[in-house]
């Protein structure tokens, strides 16, 4: 998309959520603010049955259910659960209590993080740990919860990570790297990890839906989305005057969260057309180019052993949930 394309989709009006959600139950990660918050406002207005507030601070999430009580009718929908994408205990904690469930057609993987200086959580850098591990954990954990929903109501569950098109900047030199991973906890090239954690959301997304369907296990649809420049907290942690710099742009060409929060919500209630493919403006999008043809599918194939070599180094076995 050309650059004025693409002020011109900051402007545009997207489709207003409308499908009646009854009976569903959603889990919203990063849901105490912004697109994840607006998101659950969606969610309850159509009427799901349960909407989890996976935050990790409890406080603010508790602050954003009454937020958002306050705006509708309906109570006894939300509940706030602490999640902290930074320590995969948390991740393994939340997901075993997710996995008593009765029912979980949705899963909003809406947290990440963009932080300014390096450091490390759980053995890898931050961003990573948050953005892509944790969130990777989470959802593989998951999945026999969403696919025995699945089969006891007759549903399709969805899978959406909210990604970005930071995805189409990643400069991302550590792809040649025997193991990459690895490279990647090195405190290098650290002021584009933001945009390499988001191109490989999109990788491991596309390989999650790839391998899942080929375990025969239970259909998920595994989506993706970027939902555009938008008036978010994402940028909170940058100093004066960047800062600044950035809350200029985002007053004068970002979008507001509600608006932005509907791609949240076009994707998690999308249709098949979805499954293994990302959408922005509640459309679909072609992949970046270090992703196409052979070479990109060597590279995907790559990350994906090296996650699940994470992942089982995390919590042994997990692998087969997929």
């Amino acid at each position: 998309m050309s650059a004025v394309g693409w002020v011109k989709s900051q402007f545009s009006t997207l489709p207003y959520p409308d499908e009646d959600c009854s009976g569903r139950s959603v889990i919203i990660t990063g849901a105490n603010s912004g697109l994840g918050l607006e998101a659950a406002r969606h969610f309850v207005r159509l009427n799901a049955a349960k909407v989890i507030l996976a935050c990790r601070s409890i406080e603010r999430g508790e602050a954003a259910k009454q937020e958002i009580e306050s705006s509708t009718p309906r109570r006894h929908v939300l509940e706030v659960w602490q999640l902290d994408l930074g320590s995969f205990d948390s991740v393994k904690e939340f997901a075993a209590r997710a996995a008593k469930l009765d029912r979980l057609d949705v899963l909003l993987n809406s947290a990440s993080i963009l932080v300014s200086e390096w450091a490390r959580l759980e053995g890898h850098e931050t961003m990573m740990t948050v953005n892509v591990i944790s969130t990777m954990l989470l959802t593989v954990l998951l999945l026999p919860t969403l696919r025995r929903t699945g089969t006891r109501f007759n549903v399709t569950p969805h899978v959406t990570i909210v990604s970005s098109g930071a995805a189409f900047l990643a400069f991302f030199p550590e792809k040649e790297a025997d193991h990459v991973l690895d490279r990647l906890k090195e405190n290098k090239n650290y002021a584009e990890r933001y945009n390499t954690t988001k191109l490989l959301q999109l990788i491991m997304m596309l390989k999650l839906a790839e391998a899942s369907d080929a375990s025969g296990k239970g259909h998920v649809i595994v989506n993706a989305l970027d939902p555009g420049l938008c008036r978010t907290q994402l940028f909170r942690r940058w100093s004066f005057p960047l800062s600044w710099i950035i809350w200029f742009a985002f007053s004068v060409l970002g979008r507001d969260p509600e608006m932005g929060s509907r791609t949240l919500v076009a994707a998690a209630l999308a249709g098949e057309e979805t499954h293994g493919r990302w959408m922005s403006d509640c459309t679909l999008q072609v992949w970046p180019k270090v992703m196409e043809g052979k070479q990109g599918e060597r590279l995907a194939d790559k990350i994906w052993g090296e996650l699940a070599e994470v992942l089982e180094g995390i919590e042994p076995g997990v692998m087969e949930n997929v």
